[in-house]
């Protein structure tokens, strides 16, 4: 059975009928990531064709009564790489141990885990791209070869030993698959890409959750709700919570259309998903920067965000929904951007090669 460094007690949720007190709203929020994570293929919403190849190679990899070979997942965040981790070590009957790249700063770091693990364990890196020179190539042995090479002593007297490692997997998670070095990506035998969930997927996801949460829902109001998610699980999940919120303190306790349209309107997420932080960004660029191009350094220097969030958080979904556009000389607004806004586009176009 998957064993999550994260691991808790679920606790049932509170019928909406009965009030939930504040002790029990902070144990709730402490148990509702977990609870409401997949665990298994049966459970897990979307990712069709990735779930087949996986359920092919689990079923392989029992047959020949090997491991599964290691796998890179990638894709924008909050796809659900770290729970299909978790649902693969399920499949496979093996406990997983969960890390990411900067809690692996120093050598020992990555070599303590690599000794600790056992015959057909998972391990599960986030965040690889960001995993330094030395301990990526302390992984490279151990991937390929099962082994870890270590050094002893000094100078004249150094000496190389190879230490045998039992067989295990690794599943890599990246929000940015071309960060990683060749050496490392090749070393892994599945790599595939999670893509943003449909409305339906969504809607899906959405009534089971809203299911954990004791709540009730009708299809328009979660349908509603999808349509906000911005094609995000992770996101999904926190608007059904908060929606929620709302549907017990305001309403009967039911998310219909209306009570989920007027709540997310409170929260100041658009028909689009956007929020404050979303237009903000696309209203800075045509206001200050005539609708760009400009670079997201000055644009995360005015808004004072970090890079990493407007590029990891924001942008994905704003590309994907062709409301930005990336160029060489940096994001500029696209004409379905101004009409999102409802921004009249007066700047004069040039030629298709400007």
């Amino acid at each position: 059975m998957a064993i999550f460094s994260d691991d808790a007690v679920a606790i049932k949720p509170k019928k909406h009928k009965n009030p939930i007190t504040q002790s029990d709203s902070i144990e709730y929020d402490k148990t509702f990531e977990s609870s409401i994570r997949p665990k298994s293929f049966e459970e897990y919403i979307g990712q069709g064709a990735l779930l087949e190849t996986l359920k092919i190679s689990i079923e392989a990899a029992r047959k020949r009564n090997t491991t599964l070979d290691h796998m890179l997942f990638y894709g924008p965040p909050g796809l659900g790489k770290t729970t299909l981790a978790g649902v693969v070590a399920e499949q496979m009957g093996a406990s997983i141990k969960i890390t990411s790249a900067p809690a692996l700063e120093r050598p020992r770091d990555i070599i303590g885990i690599l000794m600790s693990l056992k015959e057909g364990e998972i391990l599960f890196i986030d965040e690889i791209h960001r995993m330094n020179k030395v301990s990526e190539e302390i992984l490279y042995p151990a991937m390929e070869d099962f082994t870890l090479d270590m050094t002893t002593g000094k100078s004249q007297t150094v000496k190389t030993m190879r230490i045998p490692l039992p067989k295990f997997t690794l599943i890599g998670a990246t929000t940015k698959a071309g960060e990683l070095s060749s050496p490392l990506r090749d070393r892994f035998g599945i790599i595939k890409r999670l893509e943003f969930y449909t409305i339906e997927e969504l809607s899906r996801v959405i009534k089971r959750t809203a299911k954990i949460l004791s709540i009730d829902i009708t299809e328009d109001g979660a349908k509603s709700i999808a349509k906000r998610s911005r094609g995000t699980p992770r996101i999904a999940n926190r608007l059904v919570k908060r929606v929620s919120d709302f549907a017990i303190v305001k309403y009967d306790g039911i998310i219909t259309e209306d009570v989920a349209e007027s709540s997310l309107n409170t929260l100041k997420i658009d028909e689009f998903g956007l929020d404050t932080t979303d237009r903000a960004l696309l209203k800075l660029i045509i206001e200050k920067y005539d609708g760009g191009p400009v670079g997201i350094e000055t644009l995360a220097a005015a808004l004072s965000e970090d890079v990493r969030t407007l590029e990891d958080v924001c942008e994905p979904y704003l590309l994907q929904a062709g409301l930005l556009q990336r160029t060489p000389r940096g994001r500029k607004v696209s004409p379905e951007g101004y009409r999102h806004l409802g921004i009249k586009n007066v700047t004069i176009q040039g030629s298709l090669f400007d």
